[in-house]
């Protein structure tokens, strides 16, 4: 596969930017007209880590590589603006597989109102695939951030838990469900609901990539609490196999958050949220079974 051959595929493949976009793929550089203010992530998921070749379509990844790193974006509750991809391609993997993998990049970035303004490719020895996000807000103000969670706030969660995580393993085991394989080979970034949870006054946020057990963690830490959660009021996918499974798995990018009680009614309304507890004073979270007592749980951690 030829580099040059590739990139002018994919650069008649995107078209014109549009958008905020000035001068996309083709230049040194992109040109983007500014607008209040950026809002700026990036992911990478990597052959052997965050998906396997053997379950998993060219255009699986492409997918998944882009709506991860929009996930950040919509628990931040920015509108997504542009994102910028780096392919890190194999031998054997060719270029007809490649353009399926920007083909699905492309239809996801259509749906969402992204843009695909620039990138880059490479040679490696295992397939890998970046993908930076900037979102756009109109003032600093706008937006949701991890560290605004109080004493006295409820918790809750969009959507249901443990899909991806249930998918995974039926995958590897060679189960045939393809509502859970969906769920883990092309999640779905929440860009909406963060919008209009942040509307709706929610106080702090945080996608759901590494289990409520440690991204609960994440927020409570940046906040100074503790988080409380009730096992029993998990939004369980279907076949999952309950509920510790669903708050330590991970992939759903879920948006979790916390809100004022008043404010409840207007965040019911805004999106289809799950109510799982409250916040308090001291540090880390605490998981409650139905009799009342603590249950230790820990979601996924990167190590290095």
């Amino acid at each position: 596969m030829g580099e040059l051959s590739l990139i002018a595929r994919v650069r008649e493949m995107l078209g014109e930017p549009g958008g905020r976009v000035l001068t996309g793929p083709g230049d040194d550089a992109a040109v983007v007209r500014a607008d209040g203010v950026a809002v700026t992530s990036i992911d990478t998921v990597v052959d052997g880590v965050h998906f396997e070749r053997s379950t998993h379509s060219p255009g699986d990844v492409g997918h998944k590589a882009l709506a991860t790193a929009l996930s950040d974006i919509a628990a931040m509750g920015a509108v997504p603006g542009e994102a910028y991809v780096s392919l890190a391609l194999p031998d054997g993997f060719g270029e007809q597989q490649a353009v399926e993998l920007v083909g699905a990049m492309r239809t996801l970035a259509e749906r969402s109102g992204t843009v695909i303004a620039g990138g880059d490719v490479v040679s490696a020895p295992a397939l890998h695939v970046s993908v930076a996000v900037t979102g756009w807000a109109g003032d600093p103000d706008d937006l949701v951030y991890r560290s605004g969670a109080r004493p006295g706030d409820l918790v809750g969660v969009t959507g249901e838990l443990g899909g991806a995580g249930a998918g995974l393993i039926a995958l590897r085991e060679g189960v045939h469900d393809e509502a859970l394989a969906r769920r883990h080979r092309r999640p779905e970034p929440r860009l909406a609901e963060g919008r209009a949870l942040a509307a709706a006054g929610v106080t702090a946020m945080i996608d759901v990539s590494d289990g409520i057990a440690t991204d609960a963690r994440h927020l409570a830490d940046s906040s100074g609490v503790r988080i409380e959660i009730e096992l029993a009021q998990l939004p369980l996918a279907r076949g999952v196999p309950g509920a510790r499974f669903a708050a330590t798995a991970g992939d759903d990018y879920e948006l979790l958050f916390t809100a004022p009680p008043d404010r409840r009614a207007a965040i019911d309304a805004a999106a289809r949220v799950t109510w799982l507890g409250g916040v308090g004073e001291g540090s880390g979270v605490v998981f409650r079974d139905s009799g009342g007592g603590d249950v230790p749980l820990e979601g996924f951690e990167h190590s290095g």
